[in-house]
């Protein structure tokens, strides 16, 4: 499967980065206009995978929502009541959008392999992620591994528009066949070079929730006419305004324990004066929340976040607006609520003339994100895979299909062992995303060790 780059390790060789790239050649393009959402697409991934990993789909089941696709490996154990179940490990079908094919490198759906990358949209986010998870099965079966406790490899199809059809729909099947897990695996966390200030080694930040989403719609309406007579505010202007005191009025500073908790596993991989403050992280904590806050990178961490995203109003310059709107978008911090985000906004514009109220689906932070019985586990893992690396918990920004299955898993870890820079991060759902032969090697070496862990779980 692999071979050997002296450099970087070893790599995949063209028959695996070939059926990642023929995954990537599918269109399987989750639009908000849902109409637009081509099925022919996903059939064809279906076949694919299918086709791919005859061992897979003869040894395991699996049953379809939509386009979504729920296995089961199943164990030897003999099951009391529930059924003993050692992980469930998702990933995605669906991609986002492109809107720049110019600007590519290589057509976004070409599925294009070269020396050292394998290009598309999805070769980060998440089709990577859901071959590498087949083909560690497909080896292990090969190989004859068998399970005590019961594997699911659950796979959605529209994760990229909330996932209710599809983690939804599924997450509600497991749960209703009384499965509990001992891990539930996802996307979120990797390991980044040059990008956590003060640090030199890769760090590997293993996320074990998620920050909650919601987008907070303004509007304004009036009763226009001619700008040469104008009120003394016009709808945009007061629209505007309402949306200044949004932003310059964000939601307090504060360290939630899971903050703590990453800072107190970096410490030691912090060079000084750094490193000494974080030790002062459980008494200084307001001290540390507000360095924090102060570079973008990592206000994230430590509040809930506000980003005013779209404004619009008005149909010509001597035209008095009749109606403004503006869409404000916030990441919420545990701890916090959409109720909250609400509130928040009706507290600080103080204008009754101002509609808000949310735009489309929100959801809500996980509410105590915590490393869990088998974080370490993974942690040792990604040490495994990445030597060298520190390794740490954090929040997922964004929300994941797993906030589906928070409840069914006693550990939730949100974690690929691909190793990025800053201008990587910027592909995640951006221009010439790709992901190179050797991180995909390591995502595949990383699952099948999982594998071979998993099948000593009792």
């Amino acid at each position: 499967m692999t071979r050997t780059t002296p450099a970087d390790g070893p790599a995949v060789d063209e028959l695996t980065a070939e059926r990642l790239a023929a995954a990537l050649r599918c269109r399987t393009v989750s639009y908000e206009e849902r109409e637009r959402i081509d099925a022919a697409e996903f059939e064809s991934l279906a076949a694919h995978l299918e086709k791919s990993f005859p061992l897979v789909h003869a040894h395991l089941t699996w049953e379809t929502f939509g386009h979504s696709r729920l296995y089961r490996w199943a164990g030897t154990a003999d099951p009391a009541d529930d059924e003993p179940v050692a992980a469930i490990l998702l990933a995605h079908q669906d991609v986002v959008p492109v809107d720049d094919v110019d600007g590519w490198s290589h057509p976004p759906f070409d599925g294009v392999v070269d020396g050292e990358f394998i290009w598309g949209r999805g070769a980060i986010d998440d089709k990577s992620r859901m071959l590498a998870i087949l083909e560690a099965v497909e080896q292990a079966l090969g190989e004859g591994v068998r399970l005590s406790r019961t594997v699911y490899l659950a796979f959605g199809h529209d994760e990229e528009i909330f996932g209710a059809d599809g983690a939804g729909r599924m997450a509600r099947r497991l749960r209703e066949s009384g499965v509990r897990a001992r891990l539930l695996l996802d996307e979120g966390g990797v390991v980044t070079t040059g990008v956590a200030d003060g640090i030199d080694a890769p760090v590997a930040t293993i996320m074990v929730g998620e920050k909650g989403f919601a987008t907070v719609r303004l509007s304004v309406s009036d009763v226009g006419g001619h700008s040469s007579m104008p009120g003394r505010e016009t709808a945009v202007g007061r629209l505007a305004r309402a949306v200044a005191r949004i932003q310059d009025h964000p939601f307090p500073v504060r360290l939630t324990p899971v903050a703590v908790d990453m800072l107190r596993r970096v410490r030691h991989a912090v060079s000084e004066p750094r490193r000494t403050l974080l030790g002062l992280v459980t008494t200084a904590g307001p001290l540390v929340a507000r360095v924090l806050a102060a570079r973008p990178q990592t206000e994230a961490l430590v509040r809930t976040t506000t980003a005013p995203t779209v404004i619009r109003g008005g149909v010509k310059p001597n035209v008095l607006p009749q109606r403004a709107e503006a869409f404000v978008n916030f990441r919420i911090l545990s701890g916090d609520s959409v109720a909250d985000v609400l509130a928040h906004c009706r507290k600080v514009v103080r204008d009754k003339s101002i509609g808000i109220e949310l735009d489309g689906t929100a959801s809500e932070p996980s509410p105590s994100p915590a490393a869990g019985p088998d974080f370490e586990l993974i942690a040792e893992l990604a040490r495994e895979v990445v030597p060298g690396c520190a390794v740490t918990v954090g929040v997922v920004p964004g929300a994941t299909d797993s906030r589906y299955y928070d409840d069914l898993a006693a550990t939730r870890c949100n974690f690929a062992p691909i190793v990025l820079n800053a201008a990587d991060l910027e592909r995640f759902h951006g221009t010439d995303e790709r992901i190179s032969r050797v991180d995909y090697a390591r995502l595949i070496r990383f699952n099948r060790l999982l594998i071979d862990r998993l099948a000593r779980f009792a």
